[in-house]
This record gives C-alpha cells, structure tokens and sequence, in this order.
C-alpha cells in the first residue's frame, strides 16, 4: 500500500514547472519560425540519415492526411456562409469576375515569366536522356466534359471524391439559396457561419502539428532525393528557382499587392508565411486551402465572404507556378530534342499553358499531366513526351515543392487585391501583420 501512495503521488512542482516553461516557450514562438526551423532541421536529418528517414514518413503522411481531412468540409461551409453573408448577389457576381480575371492575368504573367527565363538559360540544351525511363501519361480530360462535371449529379458523393469544382458550385447555390430566402433563413445563416468559424478553429489544431508533419516531410525527400539528384536537373531547376522568384516577389508582390491593391507587399509575405511553409512541404495546393484561409482572415485582414469565395477557387484554378513549370518544360522539351520555334509557337505555348494550366489537379506532380496537351501543339510526339516525363519524374517532388509557393502566393495575393476593392478588408490587421 505504501508502494502504491508513493507512485500515485503528484509529478514534483520543479518538472510541472520545467513543462510549463516548456510549453510556453514553444506557444509562445510564432508557428512560421516553428515550421522554418522544423524544415531546416529535417532537411539536415535526412541529408544525415538517407535511406533510414523514411522511417518517419508516417509522421509526414498523417500531418497531411489531417490537412487534406478538412479540405472538403472547409471548402463548402466557408463558400455557403461567405455568399450567403455576402446578403446581395449582385456583390457575389462582382467578385467573381474580378477573381476569374485576376487568376487569367497572373496565369499569363506566370508563363511569360516561365518562357523567357527557360528561353535565357536554355535547361535543354545538351540534355540527355540516356537512362530515363519513358512514362505515359494520360490524355488530358476534355474541356467540355470538366466544364459539365462542375455540375455534379449528387452533391454528397462529390464531396466524398473530392470533387471541388462541384463542392463550390453546390455551395454557391446554398448561400444563393440562403440569401433569396430571406429573413426565413437566417437560421441556416447563423448556422453556415457557425460552422465555418468552428472548422477554421480545427484548422488551427491541426496546424499546430505542421512542424512534426513538416520536419518529417522534408527528412523523407531529403533522405530519399538528396541534393546530389537535383544536381541531373541542375538547369532546370535553377530555371524553376528564378521562376518562381520573380512570379512571387514581382508578379503577386509587386504588381497584384503593391500597384493593383496599393498594399505594402512586406506585410504581405510575413502574414502567409505560415501557408508557404504548408505549400512547400506538402508540395499540394489543396492540401495548403485550410491554412491560406485561416492566415487571409487573421493575418491579411481579408473578410470571410472574400477569403471563401476567392482561396476555394484559386486552389482549383489558380496554378501558376504550373502554368510557369509547364511552360519551361515545353521549351525543354523543345530544346532536347532540336525543335525551332517560330513567334507563333510561342503565342501557341503562352495560350495553351494558360488554359490547361487551370485544370491542373492541385496534387503533387499535377503539372505533368497537362504537360502533353502543350507539347502537342508544337509537334513533340507522345513517345517524346513519355521520355520527358519519365527523365523528370525521379526529381520532380524537389521541384514540385519549389513551384508550389507560387500558386500559394497567388491565391492570397489575388484574395488581398479583390478584398480591396470590394471594401472587405480591414487594413489595420493587415499591417499589424508585421508587427507579430
């Protein structure tokens, strides 16, 4: 009995102490320095480790799981409560052709970008392919028939296949519905925003584990990849890394902040720091959605009916980090295998990756599967195609991460600009962001 009242005896006051110190020093640091030094720590484990970090690649998989758990549910309440907040639908309208013309600017600004700094540094000149394993890749899904299954034939089963195209158009009709309905429905109103304000909650749970999730994502590709391999692609990737520098820093900073938004951009970049460490790790614009709505709402200022219409929909169609890829894979291409291009071809390029690049599905690698509807527009055959993808593929992920914090720059730059406009941002929080 003695034994037993010694062990059931509280921990001592020192230990409580240490934990409680512990705990507020690590609450107490902002969760994007978490991450960063989680992703540089997992970095250096993997580079140490190798092989053996994939040891821990449940960690990082369970991280993910419980990000991409939230997307579906996130995406339909916070689009039905944002319209149906929204009260007059003509502002619904309003903002949606401004976002539509938003996403189709930067998108074209992403692919010039990506042909001229491939057409300067050249990644394909001297490529070889010997070695490389031609994989296949599948016709692009026809233009008409993506348009036709945005309308889905049962709203419950899209969400459980996660078909968000169809989740937003359902949820658009809910808040529509809501708000035609007046004074009637403002318990479903209440409900709506209930709901979003208690999933945005749980995305802040979740995001408190993003720097275990994070640490052990980057040990597995490092340890898995290594920096040796990304020296195969050296050309390219440094085509990706310039790339993806002037398409956030002077397309979403500079122009769509600064000059359409008249925002300072440094205020900007420090509020979605925590979205671009999720984009990166993850290398998934779906899986960052959760995230870059939370950190548009309580970092940048962006009202809620902006922030659920806007961020749903960029992480559909708002790729331009794979507009620029997919673009740079095409001169790539070309350049591989001695194909001269004319000024038309270009304009064919620049027009083509611009429309495919909005149906590219927000998952790692999703670039590579549009990759084929560009290149045959300028004569590269299928089994050409198949020996790009399959060169490019081993080294894709480490490029994948790279050109994912575009499209997450994108989404909320284009979010803060039509904010804006509409007059639903708060600009005091939004530059109180650099004050954190």
């Amino acid at each position: 009995m003695e034994q037993i009242r010694e062990t059931s005896q509280p921990a001592p006051r020192s230990t409580r102490a240490s934990s409680g110190i512990l705990t507020r020093w690590w609450f107490g640091v902002a969760l994007w320095k978490r991450i960063l030094a989680a992703l540089v720590l997992g970095a250096l484990l993997g580079f140490v480790w190798g092989e053996g970090a994939t040891s821990i690649a449940w960690v990082g998989e369970l991280f993910v799981r419980l990000i991409r758990m939230l997307v579906i549910p996130l995406v339909f309440l916070t689009i039905a409560s944002g319209v149906a907040a929204l009260a007059d639908p003509k502002r619904l309208g309003s903002i949606g052709v401004k976002t539509l013309g938003m996403y189709v600017l930067t998108t074209a600004l992403a692919v010039t970008t990506g042909l001229v700094v491939a057409a300067l540094i050249a990644p394909g000149a001297g490529a070889s392919f010997a070695g490389a394993v031609p994989r296949a890749v599948a016709e692009p899904q026809d233009t008409a028939r993506m348009f036709m299954e945005i309308v889905p034939d049962n709203p419950i089963g899209a969400m459980a296949n996660g078909a968000t195209l169809s989740v937003i158009f359902f949820a658009v009709l809910v808040g529509a519905g809501v708000i035609a309905a007046g004074k009637e429905a403002e318990p479903v109103r209440r409900l709506l925003a209930s709901a979003a304000e208690v999933m945005l909650r749980i995305v802040g749970f979740v995001m408190e584990t993003a720097p275990f999730g994070v640490f052990a994502l980057i040990a597995v590709v490092m340890g898995t990849t290594g920096p040796a391999s990304f020296l195969a692609v050296l050309k390219l990737g440094l085509c990706v890394i310039v790339g993806s520098a002037i398409v956030t820093l002077v397309i979403h900073g500079g122009i769509v902040v600064r000059l359409l938004a008249w925002l300072p951009p440094l205020p900007f970049f420090r509020g979605i720091a925590d979205a671009i460490m999720v984009g990166f790790s993850t290398s998934s614009s779906s899986a960052t959605l959760p995230v870059a709505i939370r950190v548009a709402e309580r970092n940048l200022g962006v009202s809620p009916p902006v922030a659920s219409t806007v961020l749903p929909l960029g992480a559909t169609i708002g790729m331009d980090g794979a507009a620029m890829y997919v673009a740079m894979l095409t001169l790539f291409a070309a350049q591989a295998f001695g194909v001269d291009l004319s000024f038309a071809d270009y304009l064919v390029i620049a027009g083509t990756t611009t429309i495919v690049a909005m149906g590219v599905a927000p998952v790692p690698s999703g670039s590579l599967f549009v990759l084929a509807a560009v290149l045959h527009a300028i004569g590269i055959t299928p089994a050409q195609t198949a020996i790009v993808v399959g060169f490019i593929l081993p080294f894709d992920r480490i490029l994948d991460m790279i050109r994912t914090i575009p499209n997450v720059t994108s989404d909320l730059s284009i979010a803060v600009a039509v904010a804006r406009w509409e007059k639903e941002m708060d600009v005091r929080e939004y530059h109180s962001a650099i004050d954190e």
